[in-house]
């Protein structure tokens, strides 16, 4: 008997530490569940909507629009099918591609790399100027940007003053446009996240290489940039979503035209849905943009995992 009550208190002197861990993991749950409440409500649920709308036949107007019918994959096939819409699949490629990831990071990081070798007051006046166009509302970006490139705007009055004949710009070059546009929009976020990481580069490991021979160039490529690659990483994935969502400054310049030219996958969404009132079928198309933005983040989410030595 004794035996077996010294094994009791040992059971019950056990549990103890048992129930610390728990209570501690609680301690840290629990504050989380009204972040994760909110997620939910309002991230999760207006997703798992759509899905739904993507998969009915609504319309705008008329007895679709009250009653629409569950038609399950048909507006994908319709999707999948159409060559317009691997057209926009094309253009919103090119978009991000050549505004976003070579575009703003490229432009990003000379600017970053200029305003720390250049003096303070010209530091100061191209920080201000560039920041300018990222502070800007967007409506408000987009319509000065539609001044500048339309015929009689800005951009060919300069192209008049050296002896060149400007063109339609929004017409005949819808997509660099818009692209050129977007450049100068989102330039200024590079900017400053590559100019925080730059910073943040200890000098003396570059003054090293620097004793050692390596040139600028050399510093730039084997040191410096290996050292923000989780910068670059993130900056990456926040432009590269941010551009995939872009609609207003690209409605407000073309409206997606001429004709599709310039339609991406965001203003083909809209115009579906609300020129043409197939709201289903709009809402396959932002659906797919949205399963689009996911790839790209996974991607980038494995790039800046650490490295496990």
């Amino acid at each position: 008997m004794a035996d077996l009550a010294i094994e009791a208190g040992r059971g019950r002197g056990s549990s103890a530490p048992r129930s610390r861990p728990r209570r501690v993991a609680l301690t840290r749950v629990l504050p989380l569940v009204p972040a994760v409440a909110l997620l939910l409500l309002f991230l999760a649920g207006p997703i798992v909507y759509s899905l739904y709308g993507s998969l009915t036949n609504t319309a705008l107007t008329g007895y679709k629009a009250a009653n629409p019918d569950f038609i399950g994959l048909d507006n994908y096939a319709n999707l999948f099918s159409s060559p317009e819409f691997w057209k926009s699949v094309w253009l919103t490629v090119l978009f991000v591609g050549a505004s976003a990831v070579i575009g703003q990071n490229v432009l990003g990081m000379l600017l970053a790399l200029l305003m720390r070798s250049s003096v303070r007051p010209l530091r100061s006046i191209v920080g201000g100027l560039v920041v300018t166009a990222w502070v800007l509302p967007e409506i408000v970006a987009a319509f000065a940007l539609y001044a500048f490139f339309s015929t009689d705007g800005t951009l060919n009055s300069m192209l008049g003053w050296i002896g060149l004949d400007g063109t339609t710009w929004l017409i005949t070059f819808p997509m660099f446009a818009v692209i050129m546009a977007n450049i100068w929009r989102g330039t200024a976020f590079s900017m400053m996240v590559y100019n925080a990481a730059l910073s943040e580069v200890p000098p003396e490991i570059t003054e090293a290489a620097e004793i050692d021979g390596a040139g600028t160039v050399q510093r730039f490529f084997r040191i410096t940039l290996p050292m923000i690659r989780r910068s670059i990483s993130t900056n990456l994935m926040l432009t590269t979503l941010q551009t995939l969502g872009v609609f207003t400054l690209i409605w407000v310049m073309t409206g997606g035209g001429p004709g599709t030219a310039s339609s991406t996958l965001p203003v083909l969404a809209y115009q579906q849905a609300f020129k043409f009132s197939q709201v289903g079928y709009g809402t396959a198309i932002a659906t797919v943009t949205l399963a689009v933005g996911a790839i790209f983040s996974i991607v980038y989410i494995k790039a800046l995992k650490p490295e496990v030595d």
